[in-house]
């Protein structure tokens, strides 16, 4: 009976769409944070803007390992508390679509655009988040609610 319901709960579009986001960002951040140490997929230090490398420490490379230790951070804190994790992916987002902005307009306008769907899209899973948060290990009567 509880296979059924639960069965039935996952088949609803809000859950699916609610699950889809958390997973995408938790791999999403973590996957991308690692290779700010390794520059696999794109030397990531040509994206930081003049301005906050002058007022940060040390060397563009150096600021992208704690920006990597941020990101990590991010994906596992949307695993294990997606409607905070959420809001902090998003304040993140909001950061790099400021830095893409003000970096040579309009040089990155392209990737901000991305990054702004991001944000849209971080603070879309907190709203499912609040609405669904611990529905893949739900009792039985929360799930016959939200069916």
């Amino acid at each position: 009976m509880a296979f059924a319901t639960k069965d039935r709960a996952l088949r609803s579009p809000g859950i699916q769409a609610y699950l889809l986001l958390r997973t995408g960002f938790v791999i999403a951040p973590i996957l991308f944070g690692a290779d700010k140490f390794f520059n696999w997929m794109v030397r990531w230090p040509q994206y930081l803007a003049p301005w906050v490398d002058k007022i940060m420490p040390g060397t563009a490379q150096q600021f992208m390992y704690v920006v990597g230790g941020v990101e990590i951070l991010a994906g596992l804190i949307v695993l294990l508390r997606p409607k905070f994790g959420s809001l902090g992916v998003a304040a993140w987002l909001g950061a790099i679509v400021v830095d893409l902005l003000t970096y040579a307009p309009p040089k990155y306008y392209d990737i901000a655009l991305r990054d702004f769907g991001l944000f849209l899209a971080a603070l879309t899973l907190n709203r499912l988040a609040v609405a669904y948060e611990g529905m893949t290990q739900i009792a039985p009567e929360r799930l016959r609610r939200a069916a």
